[in-house]
């Protein structure tokens, strides 16, 4: 008996296990290789209004996801193994194009891409009975150049730049597009970023001219203002031949100051009526979401008048006397369009900056130039 009891307690204990420091954990199964992630539904497509979808994501690993678009979010950023919930937002498509956004599931090594697309919206026209289009820039080139982001076209605009606003005791330092690795002029998703940054002890920006000319005609942009006190963005006018100001004029299709956010303004400057001697010739107006969304900024200017309008409505008119006196009307020679984003100055720091604001993005989606037919 003693014999047979010596075998049987090794072979019992072969066949339990015993004496093993780490039993198998058969609650934790091994990581597949290669993850498998399942994105339901297959295809979304996003109404060009914008709002808020659904997917589910199914994985047998965790995961993160990012967005190759801004204009498309989503809430969480990440899940685990199983069935995530996953929210998709898309904000309002106003361009006349489709536009489509690539969300990139990673898992360790592995990527799988989902495809969100958003129906094209409907561009409301403002353009005036009679007119037609002689110049634009849709901003569309988002191509990388030797790895950086596109700039504005160099045939079609010229840089001014310096310090100090050309009299306006403005605080940044205008650059022609980029100052070593610091680009304050980008084109990417269909629209130009006019960014203004602090860069060691200076504050970097833009201000960016066309290279043609007009006179008369409507002349629109479609903008999307800063935020932050201490912004001054502005698309406006000088005369192609200038010598003296405000002798020769200027017309201020749109000006804002971040102090006073949403509140935009359209002027003229000449030297019987201009703001240094109390006699300036401007309106104001509110556009409850100036800085939070686009809106398209126009004027018409003719023999006749000059109108400033924000998405179609005529809220700024300046009439020509028709005495024939440049001090009332110097608006019969050609002008050339500006764009720019100043921070400070006389106008745009009386209440003081805030640097907690930079970097600040100035974003236009196009500019464009309509002329009478004849």
């Amino acid at each position: 008996m003693k014999i047979m009891h010596v075998f049987f307690m090794p072979f019992l204990c072969f066949l339990l296990g015993c004496g093993s420091d780490s039993p198998p954990d058969t609650n934790s199964p091994e990581l597949p290789s290669t993850p498998t992630i399942e994105i339901l539904p297959a295809t979304l497509l996003s109404s060009a209004e914008g709002g808020t979808q659904n997917l589910v994501v199914k994985a047998d690993a965790s995961w993160t996801v990012t967005s190759s678009e801004a204009w498309c979010s989503f809430s969480p950023a990440s899940g685990y193994m199983g069935e995530t919930s996953l929210k998709i937002g898309t904000t309002v498509n106003h361009s006349a194009e489709q536009r489509v956004a690539k969300l990139s599931f990673v898992s360790g090594t592995y990527t799988q891409e989902y495809t969100v697309r958003q129906e094209p919206g409907v561009e409301k026209n403002y353009i005036p009975d009679g007119y037609s289009m002689v110049w634009n820039d849709e901003f569309n080139d988002s191509r990388l150049t030797n790895g950086k982001p596109a700039l504005p076209s160099a045939s079609d605009w010229w840089y001014e730049t310096g310090n100090g606003g050309w009299g306006n005791n403005e605080l940044e330092n205008y650059i022609a597009g980029f100052k070593g690795v610091d680009t304050c002029a980008v084109v990417t998703d269909g629209t130009l970023k006019i960014i203004a940054k602090k860069v060691g002890s200076e504050v970097l920006s833009i201000r960016m001219n066309t290279s043609q000319s007009w006179t008369y005609g409507y002349f629109e942009a479609r903008l999307k203002l800063p935020q932050g006190k201490g912004t001054w963005p502005a698309f406006w006018m000088m005369p192609k031949n200038f010598s003296a100001w405000p002798d020769d004029g200027e017309i201020d299709i749109m000006e804002e100051v971040g102090y006073r956010p949403n509140y935009v303004a359209s002027s003229i400057h000449c030297l019987a009526y201009y703001h240094k001697i109390g006699t300036q010739k401007t309106a104001e107006k509110y556009v409850a979401t100036a800085e939070s969304d686009f809106h398209v900024y126009a004027l018409e200017w003719t023999a006749d008048y000059i109108k400033g309008y924000v998405d179609g409505d005529n809220y700024f008119t300046f009439l020509n006397d028709g005495t024939g006196n440049k001090d009332t009307w110097p608006f019969n020679a050609p002008f050339y369009l500006k764009l720019n984003l100043a921070w400070g100055g006389d106008w745009g720091g009386s209440q003081g900056v805030d640097e907690t604001k930079l970097p600040a993005t100035y974003e236009i989606d196009y500019v464009r130039v309509y002329q009478k037919n004849k």
